[in-house]
């Protein structure tokens, strides 16, 4: 296994095992590449007399106190300033970058990975990832080992501040949209998985905020995952059983870092990960809708691989919809350049640019609270209202010299024709049928080829996808 290396940051596993790829030379290497990245931006102006500062937050894996140090001592090497912000999700990270009025940010986060994994996600001056020019410049300066570190008179200091995550609470609370009153009039009861992070340190805080009375299942932030992490049906089974059990209104899954959220309904069936952004959109639509009158347009953005219960329910509202290529960046990029007021990705992301460019669990569930307050409904009730798809998710294995990029075009090539197809190929080659879809583009860290497929069942999407696997086979 090789260290992942992005233009969003570095990823690998720790340990003293053999493959184990992400060791404090590496940290110590990228972390000096992107100081020297931010320090030639110039991004505040006038820093020549003035030290340089970047916010530093981590998640609760076990080896984040081991790569926090070497983070910071690194950074302090550079001259700069460090915005210590302790256990932290990435959208508090995110925040704060602006709080503080830093230079940049570096989250300490594998995200939905196991725990041996962990991550340095790197951010520019507004807490946001780096564009990919931006990345591929952090990554070229690492490779050449172009920098240099501050003299001993310069050195930078570490300052702790451990007021982020209410202030990130505090900020939820007070968007035009979050119907606090409602919220607590409603007195829910939740039941939420919090997978042994830093979830079970600020949602408890959101909750009391809300008055809701709240039940946390693995709560302990130890870095020690009760399951794995990523949160999938599959492995949410714990927290389906007891929703089972009845006594909630709703359950409430983040992943390590919480940006991703998934629902699961007071029966204890999954309101589906897709459907988290889906929901929240049809909530911020309508209610702007309300607000500003039949005659505005609203846009909302997702990435090519999410549903298409987004564009649906973006329609319903007179509203339009964009897609993204994949990837956060790509996606706040594009609600940007549309000006979309709700956007996302399908993996349980919710991008609000009232709060902030990033996916953010805290406004998600503040949003769909806010949502089952207004409308007197049930979660159950409120998946009933909207289309249901069905995605289906597989993957190409090809040898590592094949040619990706010859097959997708043979693949757009072989559609283009077909007069039921929209061809989209800003990120690999999506084909839109009338009622389904499927979407193909290569892995940046594999030799495979990722085949998504939606429709109205499983079966059907997953036919659809074997169909164009079939079609790359036959192209080898």
């Amino acid at each position: 296994m090789t260290l992942i290396k992005s233009i969003s940051g570095i990823r690998g596993t720790i340990g003293g095992h053999t493959g184990d790829t992400l060791n404090p030379l590496d940290i110590v290497k990228f972390t000096t590449a992107y100081a020297t990245f931010i320090a030639r931006c110039e991004v505040r102006g006038a820093r020549c007399e003035d030290m340089r500062k970047i916010v530093v937050g981590r998640d609760g894996r076990i080896s984040g106190p081991m790569v926090r140090d070497i983070v910071c001592g690194t950074l302090v090497g550079m001259g700069y300033e460090v915005i210590d912000i302790g256990l932290a999700t990435t959208p508090t990270t995110e925040l704060a970058v602006r709080w503080h009025e830093a230079d940049g940010g570096i989250i300490i986060t594998a995200s939905h990975n196991p725990t041996q994994w962990n991550a340095l996600k790197l951010l520019n001056s507004e807490g946001e990832f780096l564009t990919a020019a931006d990345g591929a410049e952090v990554l070229r300066i690492a490779e050449a080992e172009d920098f240099d570190y501050a003299p001993v008179e310069r050195l930078g200091r570490v300052v702790k501040d451990d007021t982020m995550n209410q202030r990130h609470v505090d900020s939820v609370l007070q968007l035009r949209l979050a119907d606090v009153e409602a919220i607590r009039n409603r007195k829910f009861r939740v039941c939420a998985d919090t997978i042994n992070s830093v979830g079970g340190i600020i949602l408890p805080q959101l909750f009391e905020a809300l008055g809701v009375s709240y039940e946390i299942l693995n709560g302990d932030c130890t870095g020690q995952f009760a399951h794995n992490p990523e949160p999938l049906e599959k492995n949410l089974q714990g927290i389906m059983e007891k929703m089972r059990g009845g006594g909630f209104d709703l359950g409430i899954v983040v992943d390590p870092d919480v940006d991703r959220l998934a629902f699961i309904c007071e029966d204890g069936r999954m309101f589906g990960e897709e459907y988290t952004l889906v929901s929240v959109a049809d909530y911020v639509l309508e209610n702007e809708k309300m607000r500003n009158g039949e005659n505005e347009k609203w846009f909302t953005v997702s990435n090519l691989s999410s549903t298409r219960a987004l564009r649906d329910v973006t329609e319903k509202h007179g509203g339009q919809y964009t897609a993204a290529a994949v990837g956060e960046v790509n996606v706040t990029t594009k609600m940007k350049e549309v000006g979309a007021v709700i956007g996302g990705e399908g993996n349980g992301g919710v991008i609000y640019p009232e709060s902030h460019y990033g996916r953010d669990a805290l406004v998600g569930i503040v949003l769909f609270l806010s949502s089952l307050a207004q409308k007197g409904c049930t979660a159950s009730e409120l998946r009933r209202t909207f289309p249901d798809y069905q995605i289906a998710k597989n993957r190409i294995d090809l040898t590592p010299d094949t040619d990706v990029d010859a097959i997708l075009v043979k693949v757009k090539e072989m559609f283009a024709q077909d007069p039921e197809a929209v061809v989209n190929d800003i990120d690999g080659v999506k084909i839109d049928f009338p009622t389904r879809w499927v979407h193909l583009r290569k892995s940046n860290t594999e030799p495979i080829i990722r085949v998504y497929s939606e429709a109205q069942t499983m079966e059907e999407a997953d036919e659809l996808g074997k169909r164009l696997m079939q079609v790359v086979y036959d192209m080898q």
